[in-house]
């Protein structure tokens, strides 16, 4: 899921190497950390949120395999 999302969000920023994904494993949820430039957190929130939701939907959607709550959180 973690490479999913690195990959989508390259293609949303001007600059792809900046863009990371750090997992952490807590007790029943997956938190996924998208670091992105400080730049570029604009692209990736979207107008009103709506990229950033569309993010959060699809990391959910993938993550029935783990049948574990997967959390999706934006970094600068």
């Amino acid at each position: 899921m973690a490479e999913l999302l690195e990959y989508l969000a390259r293609r949303l920023v001007d600059e792809p190497d900046a863009v990371r994904v750090e997992r952490v494993d807590e007790e029943d949820t997956v938190v996924l950390r998208l670091h992105v430039a400080e730049n570029d957190l604009g692209k990736v929130i979207g107008r009103q949120g709506r990229i950033a939701r569309a993010l959060r939907t699809i990391v959910r959607a993938g993550s029935a395999r783990e049948r574990r709550r997967v959390q999706l959180e934006i970094v600068d």
